[in-house]
């Protein structure tokens, strides 16, 4: 047999072997990052909104909001939780029984060596400038205040970079109908932190953008901004640029993301050590879809490598989760739920790994 004869043979194996074990293709889809599930929270609904991170190395998701009964368009009401699950390993079961301070979500949480810092959001009437620490020990979940907000603020983004909170954005009360364009920053070394307002970023006001991390810059990516249209009603203005912000030179511009990712998991993931996943997001193209037509949110990663300002395309998760966080945990990025379609929820949590 010809060599190019065996070619075509194998080829053709090679095809059918992927075709009757799915699990294999998704694997080669996926250019060797694996997402599996873990357990799933213990809630039927799930929530978009929750604080979540790592505290004496148990996985923490609290918070967040649903439509338990029925749906908006069906006059259901959202719900605001104070319920917090503790995961003490991959392959454990969810710790249930522990609670926030009171019902809230949308803000903004990072896990520190200290605990998790959860900061601002929102409730059912209003929007939060408290902070507190949230630490897993002995059997118990604890929460400690913090210094407050500037000022009440939810949906913005945040990050820890070179030992100091940054907060970015969001919304300043639930009517508003413009964003907040302001920039923060706590040093939480030391002994009694106090909020800094830094100049912000030389671009639009937004929400709900992503933030990032690589040592001590802090990056800005995406996001959507607010104006009152013609009814008064906040119309959004979807964004796809991005900036550096870097301690002693300022806010630096950089390449345009290939398209809009509003409320994708925040913070970015490192990848590598200079690259930066955005993973899926809202980038609009189903605005006034009905919501029962709605596909789901796009699922591809976007990819910014930080040394040469450039995008390139990463693999397709097998997931469609936004407005929730990201958590690194036993060197696996988390995803805890999220919204997986309007008003529709997800108790599913992603991790990549085996």
């Amino acid at each position: 047999m010809r060599p190019s004869s065996l070619l075509a043979v194998f080829s053709f194996l090679g095809c059918l072997l992927a075709m009757n074990h799915p699990s294999l293709g998704q694997e080669q889809q996926m250019a060797g990052t694996i997402w599996t599930q873990l357990p799933a929270l213990p809630d039927r609904e799930g929530f978009a909104g929750s604080f979540a991170g790592v505290s004496n190395g148990a996985l923490v998701v609290a918070g967040g909001a649903n439509f338990p009964e029925r749906r908006p368009w069906e006059g259901g009401a959202k719900i605001w939780y104070d319920t917090a699950f503790v995961l003490d390993a991959p392959n454990g079961t969810w710790r249930t029984g522990m609670r926030l301070p009171r019902p809230l979500g949308y803000g903004v949480s990072v896990s520190t060596e200290k605990g998790i810092v959860c900061a601002g959001g929102s409730d059912s009437t209003q929007h939060s400038a408290d902070v507190f620490l949230l630490t897993w020990q002995a059997g118990e979940l604890h929460s400690q205040p913090l210094p407050s907000l500037p000022r009440p603020c939810a949906l913005m983004c945040g990050v820890m970079a070179g030992g100091k909170l940054y907060i970015a954005g969001g919304l300043a009360r639930p009517d508003a109908v413009e964003t907040l364009h302001t920039f923060w920053r706590l040093d939480l070394s030391q002994p009694k932190p106090v909020w800094e307002e830094l100049e912000p970023w030389p671009g639009p006001a937004r929400m709900l953008a992503t933030a990032g991390a690589i040592g001590d810059d802090v990056y800005l990516f995406s996001g959507a901004d607010l104006k009152a249209g013609v009814d008064g009603k906040p119309e959004r203005i979807w964004l796809k640029d991005a900036y550096r912000y870097r301690p002693g030179s300022g806010w630096q511009k950089l390449a345009d993301l290939p398209r809009v990712a509003v409320a994708a998991p925040s913070p970015a993931v490192l990848r590598e050590p200079s690259t930066l996943a955005i993973i899926g997001g809202d980038d609009g193209s189903q605005l006034g879809v009905d919501p029962l037509s709605h596909v789901g949110f796009p699922r591809k990663v976007q990819l910014y490598d930080t040394v040469h300002d450039r995008w390139s395309l990463g693999e397709e998760v097998p997931f469609s989760l936004v407005t929730t966080p990201s958590v690194q945990w036993q060197d696996h990025t988390v995803i805890p739920g999220g919204e997986a379609k309007p008003a529709i929820r997800s108790p599913q949590v992603w991790w990549n790994g085996p």
